[in-house]
């Protein structure tokens, strides 16, 4: 069985499951309290940004702190405890299929669920940006490219984290466990990204990145280029380090 059918039948076991429904629910209430307080965004406080952009990065405070890591921890969980409901992951690790490619499936559909999500967060912000329009009566949608642009970036910045939580879940086998260190993990990503060693910290990847993209829409306020250097390196390490123990430790505790 090649890798794209693996990824085919993982894709199968969770078509009945609410996961869909679990990543539309955080967009959704991250982007009610922006049309709701739409007004807010002409109040800057001196701060030198175009409301519309305001809304922008706003919107996605939210969605960068908390909903996008909590999203892949409980998508995570989800996925790992497909098998171990069951025992179903005993007549996985029965299958002629090298345990490391049914790992790296598993984790290939949970970023490409994060990307579904991602669509839904760029469907909701331009919903959102158009009603808060109509209620203003001023634009407040920004162009097209220039939004997924960004929010890409924000998903894309996600996945070291994401391996990072699938190796958690892969280590620990009660999903409680996993749920609460992954949740826990989330709260000094804020922190992280104003000190000199944030690169090394994947859960504050996106807010890093939202922040970049706020130093250059409000210049002056947070740096507005960057730092590929060392961040590159730390990302591509750390995810290629966290999948290569998923991978032998994936299905560990049920081969013994």
């Amino acid at each position: 069985m090649n890798f794209f059918a693996l990824i085919g039948v993982e894709f199968r076991k969770i078509r009945r499951s609410k996961i869909l429904l679990i990543l539309l629910v955080p967009v959704i209430l991250m982007w009610i309290p922006s049309i709701i307080n739409a007004e807010m965004n002409f109040d800057t406080r001196g701060i030198p940004i175009t409301p519309e952009n305001n809304f922008f990065i706003q919107g996605f405070m939210g969605m960068v702190w908390f909903m996008i890591p909590a999203s892949l921890v409980v998508g995570t969980v989800l996925l790992t405890q497909t098998e171990r409901a069951n025992k179903g992951i005993l007549k996985m690790l029965s299958l002629p299929v090298n345990t490391a490619k049914l790992c790296l499936a598993k984790f290939t559909v949970l970023i490409l669920l994060s990307f579904v999500q991602m669509a839904m967060t760029i469907a909701a912000y331009f919903i959102s940006a158009a009603i808060a329009s109509a209620l203003q009566d001023y634009n407040f949608v920004l162009e097209p490219l220039y939004v997924c642009r960004v929010a890409f970036s924000l998903y894309a910045g996600a996945v070291p984290m994401a391996a990072v939580f699938w190796v958690i879940a892969n280590l620990i086998q009660t999903p409680v466990f996993s749920v609460g260190i992954g949740l826990a993990s989330i709260v000094p990503s804020v922190l992280m990204i104003n000190t000199k060693i944030w690169f090394a910290y994947p859960m504050s990847y996106p807010f890093y990145l939202l922040m970049v993209e706020y130093g250059r829409s409000a210049a002056g306020v947070y740096e507005s280029q960057i730092a590929w250097l060392p961040w590159l390196p730390a990302a591509v390490s750390i995810t290629v380090i966290a999948l290569g123990i998923a991978c032998m430790r994936f299905g560990a505790a049920e081969r013994r």
